[in-house]
């Protein structure tokens, strides 16, 4: 298992990377900057700048069914928003 799971692709994301460059990525949440930075210059072949990570933690949630109110958490994750070098880009897509 790497140590990014997988990229956030959102309309707020996605606007980020067009306008600053940003692109946002969930990660193993042991892994620190460094290693982010390495992980993602190794699979998509860009230079990064800087790398900023957020930790989130689980939400409870609850709902009401027939027997009553079940209730549970979400997991809790860490994500990572990093900056690439001016003209770099990466493209999410082009392996579909």
């Amino acid at each position: 298992m790497g140590i990014i799971l997988k990229p956030v692709i959102t309309e707020k994301m996605t606007a980020k990377g067009e306008d600053l460059n940003q692109y946002g990525f969930i990660v193993d949440k042991r892994a620190n900057k460094l290693q982010i930075k390495g992980e993602v210059e190794t699979l998509y072949g860009v230079e990064v700048l800087s790398v900023n990570t957020m930790n989130y933690s689980g939400k409870r949630k609850s709902r009401n069914t027939k027997s009553g109110v079940i209730s549970g958490k979400t997991n809790a994750f860490k994500k990572a928003i990093v900056t690439l070098q001016e003209g770099e880009t990466i493209d999410f897509f082009s392996n579909i």
